[in-house]
């Protein structure tokens, strides 16, 4: 494929992510973000259209997790939507399964049209990592995602293994297994945040952090940050 082919494909491309991200947020009615009664209209809304076609809704959901991650969304909407729409344990199976595929096909479109420009950003600042990915790239990338990704925002994370040049059979297993701790925790508030708002009258800080549905994955939260902090710690700062 000619350079100038790329160049229009990779245009495109963010062209493409622009758009969509405008249709996204054009339907949001950011005027009434701050009115409780319109989290309550929603969330109504929406649990009558899961349940009227459950299946063709979680189709959908997932068709909309890979373009979205695809294109470099951010990850923790999506935990807590899905968690919303489907349950703690529906919503992980759902969002583990669509972001994993939405990282690899992100992965795959950087490492095809931008694989140039992610060395000239990325390769100087993590070039002490690389010898520990050949070393054996797939424990050392599933570490990487039990670790959050090293603190890196989602959809970068999911491009730097460009510079790692990492198998993508590798690379996809590594994610879902390493994607479910923290993504059940978030589904899990997401679905004690759906119940919140179906059972309470108005908005309460307080009230809402005292539900067991939201204060115990908060705290799994804390603690598998803590762990995370100690895995990285020792297979990656360590190291080096």
């Amino acid at each position: 494929m000619s350079k100038s082919l790329k160049l229009f494909l990779g245009i495109s491309y963010i062209l493409i992510l622009f758009f969509f991200l405008y249709l996204i947020f054009s339907y949001v009615e950011v005027s009434r973000l701050n009115d409780f009664l319109y989290y309550k209209e929603l969330q109504i809304d929406l649990e009558k259209m899961i349940s009227n076609n459950f299946y063709l809704n979680l189709l959908i959901f997932f068709l909309f997790c890979l373009i979205w991650v695809s294109l470099l969304g951010f990850g923790t909407p999506l935990l807590l939507i899905s968690g919303i729409l489907f349950g703690k344990w529906i919503g992980t199976c759902i969002s583990v399964l669509s972001i994993s595929t939405g990282a690899l096909i992100l992965y795959s479109i950087a490492n095809f049209f931008f694989k140039d420009l992610v060395y000239d950003l990325l390769e100087k600042k993590f070039f002490k990592y690389i010898h520990l990915f050949r070393k054996n790239e797939f424990n050392y990338f599933l570490a990487f995602r039990l670790t959050g990704g090293l603190g890196i925002p989602f959809g970068p994370q999911n491009v730097l293994p460009v510079i790692f040049n990492i198998k993508k059979s590798n690379y996809f297993f590594a994610s879902f297994l390493g994607f479910i701790p923290i993504f059940f925790i978030m589904n899990t508030i997401g679905a004690g945040l759906n119940e919140y708002i179906k059972q309470a009258d108005n908005f309460s800080f307080v009230n809402l952090l005292s539900n067991k549905e939201i204060y115990l994955p908060i705290i799994l939260f804390v603690i598998v940050i803590l762990i995370s902090g100690i895995i990285k710690k020792r297979i990656f700062d360590d190291k080096n």
